[in-house]
């Protein structure tokens, strides 16, 4: 590249609290962007200030494609472009810039006792030789594409496992040296840190997905692992890969999953195995996820005996862990760049939820009062207003508090299922809904299941339904995540169904997109992104938009929504407000009024089965064992734990793919671009009718 990069840009100044065009020079040798009142005063020399680009963190925002930001010195500069080509230009001479600054290794004279400085540029370039090395990897995949001799294949296979092996030691080596350098030098903590543009591109591998964290409804969300010793469950899947219209990330975590992104796995020594693992024969059938209850549903067991209410982010505290291990982070912000999908790059564990995404998504049901009402509305309009309403409460309720955490990426064929009892519930409505999803409960009940039909890509599909309301609710989302810089989005793809039996109308939804800000300080999650609700029958619709919050200025959370009349191109409904708040309806007749306010809503929570009686593959007995030891602050126990379970599910997968097993869903299909429940309420109705 040039020595010398130069042209005009906007920067923000806090003193006139506005953009103000000045004229920059970026000097590549130098490591310095000038810049300059007017393009004459950098001819006469007449320089107004600039920024020392050594260690700087370059940041962006998918919701706006001409801002960009450069963090340094624990200050942050923001610059506006004239469009997205141009920033592309300035980011792609900066990164470069940047880079050049980090590797540089000063000689040393003899007799020189290294610095903590020199020490993270030598982390820095061993994760450079890494990144060629993982590069280097990729030819095995080549090679084994094109071999047609079984012997020499079988080598290459081994030769490929035992350097992957070899690669997963030496990431993990990098992280220790850091944390080690981090123990040893506390007081040069801030000078130790290292570049977080170093582009190790051995982590990134493009597939369908693309984009940042996680996650939120990411999950933040999410969640894959690192380089892998065999190649993961693959799943075909017609669902769309282009990026989705203003939808957050480009996940996933979004995540949610996720994305989704899993944290960076360090070992630890001498654990004892905390799974079982079941037997192969075990392991790969499918299970009957209608298993009786009668040994725990016996006469005279009361409700709060059968089913836990306990949400283990009540006693979750939000304490700063994210600073005590910020060189982790640092070190793992290292291995990506802009843009990044995030799907192969692990998370620290020290940041998760304590409970699974699948989960998570149960969350969208923590007004199951409001959801039920759909169907009770006599109007097709009021019936889309109500799904507004539902729609916009369904959001607060998965945010307990103000410091983001991604939850559990779930693996392949895991299960979640609770039910939630309505206000107005009485003991009278005891006959249960024995063939629907959770079998257990009565027909008055919300009750929910959710799947990880797909590893990769992470497809999580869920259910809802109410039988006596005659409501039923199918989704499923792909997340993916990327890399902003100092943000992580997670993009939610995919839909939702929101079924009224009785009416035989359909309202297809879409999810917005969740963003993990300030990722270094105390991260916060924000939604962005267009979404759409439409009921093809009745033609009403419903436009979404969830705003992020500017690089200036601007409120956090906002939201506006419209809602239209069959062929209206007039909104007969404005919404706005903020999703986690209070947010106001004003109709075309003059009318205004609160439509929903998330402080004064109650949420209703979900029961779970017990423990003792759940299935293995259901979420909280699959993460048990990392829930307990994050809850007792035991990092190291809970990374073992997770890795032990990832572990366990590569095993499986290889015992598959060796024996030419295909993977079996337990409970949704894949129909064209969706997953559907195999038993939804409709289906079930019609065939008690023939």
């Amino acid at each position: 590249m040039a020595s010398i990069v130069e042209g005009p840009l906007s920067k923000w100044t806090n003193v006139m609290k506005g953009w103000q065009y000045r004229w920059f020079v970026l000097d590549y040798n130098a490591g310095l962007l000038s810049y300059y009142t007017s393009k004459d005063k950098m001819m006469r020399g007449s320089r107004r200030g600039c920024v020392r680009l050594r260690g700087a963190v370059i940041g962006i925002d998918d919701e706006d494609d001409s801002t960009f930001t450069i963090t340094v010195d624990q200050k942050t500069f923001h610059f506006q472009a004239r469009d997205a080509d141009e920033r592309e230009k300035w980011i792609h001479a900066l990164e470069e810039t940047i880079l050049r600054h980090t590797l540089q290794l000063q000689g040393l004279d003899s007799g020189f006792v290294p610095s903590v400085q020199d020490f993270d540029k030598k982390l820095t370039e061993a994760d450079a030789y890494l990144q060629i090395l993982i590069e280097q990897l990729k030819l095995f995949d080549d090679k084994l594409q094109n071999c047609k001799d079984d012997e020499q294949r079988k080598k290459i296979e081994t030769l490929k496992e035992t350097t992957n092996s070899m690669v997963e030691s030496i990431k993990h080596c990098i992280v220790l040296l850091q944390i080690a350098k981090d123990q040893s030098n506390a007081e040069q903590h801030a000078d130790g840190l290292i570049s977080t543009i170093n582009p190790v591109d051995a982590i990134y591998q493009p597939s369908p997905l693309e984009p940042v964290i996680s996650t939120m409804p990411s999950q933040t969300v999410l969640p894959p692992e690192p380089a892998q010793l065999c190649k993961s469950e693959q799943r075909p899947s017609s669902l769309p890969v282009g990026p989705v219209l203003a939808t957050l990330g480009h996940h996933q975590t979004p995540t949610p999953n996720s994305t989704g992104t899993d944290l960076y796995n360090h070992y630890s020594s001498g654990s004892a195995s905390v799974l079982t693992h079941s037997s192969s024969g075990n392991s790969l059938k499918r299970p009957d996820t209608t298993e009786s209850l009668n040994s725990s549903m016996s006469n005279g067991t009361s409700d709060a005996d059968l089913f836990d209410s306990h949400d283990d982010r009540d006693d979750e505290g939000e304490a700063g862990s994210v600073e005590e291990h910020k060189s982790v982070i640092m070190h793992l912000l290292s291995q990506v760049r802009l843009g990044m999908d995030l799907t192969k790059v692990v998370l620290p564990t020290f940041i998760l939820e304590r409970r699974s995404l699948l989960e998570m998504y149960a969350d969208f049901f923590a007004h199951p009062d409001l959801f039920v009402s759909i169907s009770d509305q006599k109007d097709p309009r009021d019936r889309m207003v109500q799904v507004v309403k539902w729609y916009l409460s369904a959001f607060h309720a998965g945010r307990r508090g103000s410091v983001a955490k991604k939850p559990y990426n779930p693996i392949l064929g895991e299960i979640f299922q609770c039910h939630w009892t309505l206000p107005n519930d009485t003991e009278e409505n005891t006959e249960l809904v024995s063939e629907g999803p959770v079998p257990w409960v009565s027909k008055n009940s919300v009750t929910f299941v959710a799947e990880q039909v797909s590893h990769h890509p992470p497809i999580s599909a869920f259910y809802a339904e109410c039988f006596n309301k005659k409501i039923q609710f199918n989704a499923h989302i792909w997340t993916k995540s990327k890399f902003l810089g100092m943000s992580i989005g997670v993009h939610n793809i995919g839909q939702g169904c929101v079924s009224c039996l009785d009416y035989d109308e359909h309202y297809i939804l879409t999810f917005p997109n969740g963003y993990g800000r300030s990722i270094l300080t105390v991260p916060w999650v924000e939604l962005g992104g267009e979404c759409s609700i439409n009921c093809s029958k009745t033609g009403y619709s419903a436009n979404i938009v969830f705003h992020t919050k500017p690089f200036y200025g601007g409120k956090k959370h906002r939201i506006t929504a419209e809602i239209f009349s069959p062929n209206d191109k007039k909104s007969f409904c404005s919404i706005e407000g903020e999703w986690n708040g209070v947010m106001y309806a004003k109709y075309a007749s003059g009318e205004n009024m609160v439509f929903v306010d998330t402080k004064k809503l109650p949420i209703i929570k979900k029961k779970v089965r017990k423990l003792e009686d759940q299935n293995e593959y259901e979420s909280r007995c699959l993460w048990k064992d990392v829930t307990f030891n994050l809850k007792i602050r035991d990092i190291d126990a809970a990374t073992e734990a997770k890795h032990r379970l990832e572990e366990r599910q590569r095993a499986e997968a290889r015992e598959r793919k060796e024996k030419e097993i295909q993977w079996e869903t337990r409970l949704f299909h894949e129909d064209g671009e969706c997953w559907v429940y195999d038993e939804p309420l409709l289906k079930r109705l019609g065939a008690a009718k023939h």
